[in-house]
């Protein structure tokens, strides 16, 4: 049994106009199939609109009417939320958790607003890894309140305040679902309702690069074959030392970078490497185009204790766009979910031979077996495991307010054997 024709409020890491790819939006999305789900932005602030977001923010206001924005999707929408003091510069304490609970008031008014608007009785509330505002689903007192953790905190500027507001909302929450089963076995230490179910991918969007009619994208139409391609931020995630050795061993290879770079990680040979090319930024509506133009994608992650909680969208995007994928062995979880369509390499040596033999040795057969791991990993199905999950646990919590016995459910899914 699954969730239909409830109320859901998802707090998620997405602002409206932000035009990226992101987990939680599309966790709204796929809910909103048969449930009203109401998506509140992650809060504008103060240094946000005197910043390079002031004309995203400005548009938003023009499409919002009564604090809720309209979607493609009928039971789908969007809630905005006011303008926020900016608060993350104070040091952790007392004055930044007073400041912190002033800030997420303001977004409980602006939902609570909504909740009368629908004349809502019962909502289910997801912090979908907005550990920014922890304490909004505490006030709200939702019928089911649920975490999605998505990530390890790993910056010093996120983990400030965040370890200790993410470590509330676990203990806060009804039910913790993790994308990785190293952050399961992190949160089911703090609240023994926890789960691991894994990211997907919206392999429809990704599949187009099949299509004969789409052109390879304009940034890679002058770029010598064979492309080794990677899509996505270009940041700490990659392991440098590790593409020094391949790009180097392989000067007949054209390594495709698209995506935003973060360079204060990223050292000089990078940019100065000739077969090494950076696209800049890329809409994720032009990434098939960008995929057609890869002939083998890349997942080069160093190894580290942050790498092996990623369960990468970008790994089933790849296979649903028919690409053969050499990745570095970051996480182990993925061994499961990939069968043998992805080679995970230990290191440069042996990344730099899958990636030959991957260019040299692509087959029909091969492809049908990638887009066949790729359709196991939709987010049409881990948004019915989600919401399976969550079903159980409402009915439960039912149960008990009646009296009657409720079900045990603290064991995490097995998803290898699924």
């Amino acid at each position: 049994m699954t969730l239909t024709n409830q109320n859901i409020f998802i707090l998620g890491l997405t602002q409206y106009g932000d035009g990226i790819e992101s987990t939680n939006f599309t966790l709204a999305r796929h809910l909103a199939a048969e449930n009203n789900v109401f998506y509140i932005e992650n809060p504008y602030t103060w240094k946000d609109i005197a910043g390079p977001k002031r004309r995203q923010w400005k548009t938003r206001n023009k499409t919002a009417y009564n604090g809720i924005i309209a979607t493609d999707l009928p039971r789908l929408r969007i809630v905005t939320t006011p303008v926020l003091p900016s608060i993350n510069w104070l040091p952790e304490g007392r004055l930044y958790r007073a400041a912190l609970g002033y800030n997420e008031w303001r977004i409980f008014r602006a939902v609570q607003k909504i909740i009368w608007r629908f004349d809502m009785e019962d909502y289910i509330f997801i912090n979908s890894f907005n550990f920014y505002y922890p304490g909004v689903g505490r006030l709200l007192a939702p019928e089911l309140s649920v975490y999605h953790c998505v990530d390890p905190l790993v910056f010093p500027i996120v983990r400030k305040h965040g370890e200790r507001s993410e470590r509330q909302l676990v203990q806060e929450s009804d039910v913790v679902v993790c994308t990785s089963r190293r952050l399961y076995e992190e949160k089911v230490t703090q609240n023994k309702n926890s789960f691991f179910i894994p990211n997907a991918a919206d392999i429809t969007h990704s599949a187009a690069a099949l299509d004969p009619a789409v052109p390879v994208h304009e940034s890679l139409q002058h770029i010598s074959k064979p492309v080794a391609g990677y899509f996505g931020n270009i940041e700490r995630r990659l392991d440098y030392e590790l593409l020094d050795e391949v790009t180097n061993a392989n000067p007949g290879i054209s390594f495709v970078f698209a995506g935003p770079v973060s360079r204060e990680f990223i050292p000089q040979w990078f940019f100065e490497r000739p077969n090494v090319h950076l696209t800049g930024p890329m809409p994720y509506s032009q990434m098939p185009q960008v995929l057609k133009g890869f002939d083998a994608a890349m997942i080069p992650f160093k190894k580290d204790e942050f790498s092996a909680t990623i369960f990468p969208l970008k790994l089933f995007e790849y296979l649903g766009a028919g690409k053969s994928v050499v990745a570095t062995d970051f996480n182990p979880d993925l061994q499961e979910f990939t069968g043998d369509v992805v080679t995970f390499c230990p290191d440069a040596g042996a990344y730099s031979s899958a990636l030959q033999h991957a260019l040299a040795n692509d087959t029909g057969e091969q492809l049908q077996a990638r887009l066949e791991i790729a359709r196991q990993n939709t987010w049409e199905r881990r948004a019915g495991d989600l919401s399976g999950l969550i079903y159980k646990y409402l009915q439960q919590k039912r149960s008990e307010l009646k009296g009657l016995p409720g079900m045990s459910l603290s064991q995490p899914m097995d998803y290898a054997k699924a």
